[in-house]
């Protein structure tokens, strides 16, 4: 199984090349970094886990300046977000970002997209809570019209684009309906999600990684009823605190990646746990 990591950097914890170079060198397969472009002081919505709000929230560097950071220095390393916060993005620049990245790290990159929680944040970015789901949909079929290899457009509810010409283009080739980097969905398991992974993905984020075992028959049901090829979906345990067992029971299910997760901290700390996790990665593993 790949073993990626993900983690909260700041301008507080290690840094991204440093992560990177030392991720590369000892054999995990993948960096992936979430996104915040800001947390509103005045904040009426829950924490998801609950307790206060992590530090590190208000502090993110945005993944892909990170990310960017990561991929000059390495050759191998696969470089995601989790997640993209979508309907937070004009659409038509968030596609030139994307697949600059993709072009520039080799195909590297992992779109891991979602949602999002924050009620506060969104709105700051004029996203009206209720549709951002159908906001996402739609912006993500925008880009996918600009990373086609002919110029497409795209008319939509919230937007659009005209035929245009529009490159560096992402270097994966279409798969089904999904133009673009490698796409993923992150959230909690439920109908409208899987038809989302369905319609316009190549798999699922799940976070935390719980309940798989009843979960994922009905998400491979729903992604063969929409007539997608069963051996392409992929599904990506993400923010995972591993343990053998876990990774046993995911590799049992046919999981090929998991994305553990690092603690926001300096370079010290972030290496010594890296220590730990290398008892994980295929090379040492069992």
């Amino acid at each position: 199984m790949r073993i990626a990591v993900t983690i909260f950097l700041t301008d507080e914890t290690v840094t991204p090349t440093r992560l990177a170079r030392e991720l590369e060198q000892r054999g995990f397969a993948g960096l992936y970094l979430p996104e915040h472009t800001h947390i509103p002081v005045e904040r009426t919505t829950p924490y998801p886990v609950g307790g206060e709000l992590p530090r590190e929230y208000g502090r993110t560097l945005d993944p892909f300046v990170a990310l960017g950071q990561a991929a000059a220095v390495t050759e191998r390393l696969a470089l995601g977000t989790g997640i993209t916060l979508v309907a937070q993005h004009d659409p038509i620049a968030l596609a030139k970002q994307i697949a600059t990245l993709d072009h520039l790290s080799g195909g590297r990159f992992t779109v891991g997209l979602g949602f999002g929680w924050n009620v506060e944040e969104a709105a700051d970015h004029g996203v009206e809570w209720r549709r951002r789901r159908e906001l996402v949909r739609d912006r993500m079929a925008l880009m996918r019209a600009l990373w086609s290899e002919e110029p497409v457009g795209h008319k939509g509810e919230f937007g659009g684009v005209r035929p245009s010409s529009a490159f560096p283009k992402p270097v994966r080739k279409p798969r089904g309906p999904v133009v673009g980097p490698r796409t993923l969905i992150g959230g909690a398991a439920g109908p409208k999600l899987f038809a989302h992974i369905a319609e316009y993905a190549d798999g699922w984020l799940p976070i935390g990684g719980g309940g798989l075992t009843g979960s994922l028959p009905v998400l491979r049901s729903v992604w063969t009823d929409a007539g997608r090829d069963p051996a392409g979906l992929q599904v990506v345990p993400y923010a995972v605190h591993p343990t053998p067992g876990k990774l046993a029971h995911y590799a049992a299910l046919g999981i090929e990646e998991t994305v553990v997760q690092l603690p926001s901290a300096s370079e010290r700390e972030v290496l010594r746990t890296l220590d730990g996790y290398a008892a994980f990665l295929p090379s040492t593993a069992g």
